[in-house]
């Protein structure tokens, strides 16, 4: 059996008497999309904070490639190569998309006062990248502001990538796109566990989570209800555990099997 890259055991998390998450364990392998589900207020954003460093756990333990973490930061977490993609992205619309795609990383040329930015190399980096990711650009000055929001959250994706992400975090990515924009984004996700990459795909929609999770784990009230395998688990199994079975059947009894 393939060994997680990150592996979460039993955290909690308090915020005074606030309990966030409570004893979650979670793990996640190369090239693969495990998928996190839970409706709003499930603790899914706390969640995220924890693996990536923003919180510290309360207690339990955090293995990275089979070593005990400890993250002071989203740098850390970064550095050690835990990527996190939020729904806003920390784009500028009016930069370029090879601005937005090195923000404070950009490749220079020259030295010491003479070193400056190596806009030639940065532009190809950035074309290629993107190609890769299946994103044909009209070129490297395009704006950010002027591609659709499903381009938008593959130049994030690619510029993770490209940075050395071994665990790539995606906070709710098509929450609000369309349908072919969501179709884009869900293939790039293939793209990048093709490349051996371990993705966290935070969602609430169990139709975006089948189409390319390998693993299913439900959070609710910041806990986990439990896991499962692609295959293991039916569309209507998933949204129950998920809805609170019991309370959504009888919510649908009630208005006439509208749900």
């Amino acid at each position: 059996m393939t060994k997680p890259i990150v592996h979460m055991d039993k955290i909690e998390k308090h915020f005074g008497n606030v309990i966030a998450l409570a004893g979650v364990s979670f793990d996640v392998t190369p090239g693969e999309c495990h998928c996190l589900l839970g409706d709003n207020g499930a603790g899914k954003s706390t969640f995220i904070k924890t693996m990536s460093g923003v919180h510290k756990p309360t207690a339990g333990e955090i293995l990275f490639e089979g070593n005990h973490m400890d993250f002071d930061s989203p740098r850390d977490a970064m550095e050690a190569g835990i990527a996190t993609v939020y729904q806003d992205l920390a784009m500028i619309p009016l930069m370029s998309v090879t601005r937005n795609f090195f923000m404070g990383r950009e490749p220079t040329k020259g030295r010491g006062i003479l070193k400056r930015f190596d806009t030639e190399t940065a532009n190809e980096i950035c074309m290629e990248e993107m190609r890769k990711m299946g994103i044909n650009l009209r070129g490297p000055d395009q704006a950010v502001g002027t591609l659709s929001g499903g381009e938008r959250q593959t130049v994030a994706i690619a510029r993770a990538v490209h940075f050395g992400a071994k665990v790539l975090i995606l906070d709710e990515p098509t929450s609000a796109l369309g349908v072919r924009q969501t179709s884009n984004v869900l293939a790039t996700i293939d793209r990048v566990r093709n490349q051996g990459i371990g993705v966290v795909f935070i969602t609430h929609n169990v139709r975006h989570s089948l189409a390319v999770g390998d693993r299913f784990t439900v959070l609710n009230r910041g806990k986990t209800l439990g896991t499962a395998k692609k295959g293991d688990i039916t569309p209507d199994e998933l949204q129950d555990l998920m809805a609170g079975g019991q309370e959504l059947a009888e919510l649908e009894s009630s208005l006439g099997g509208t749900i």
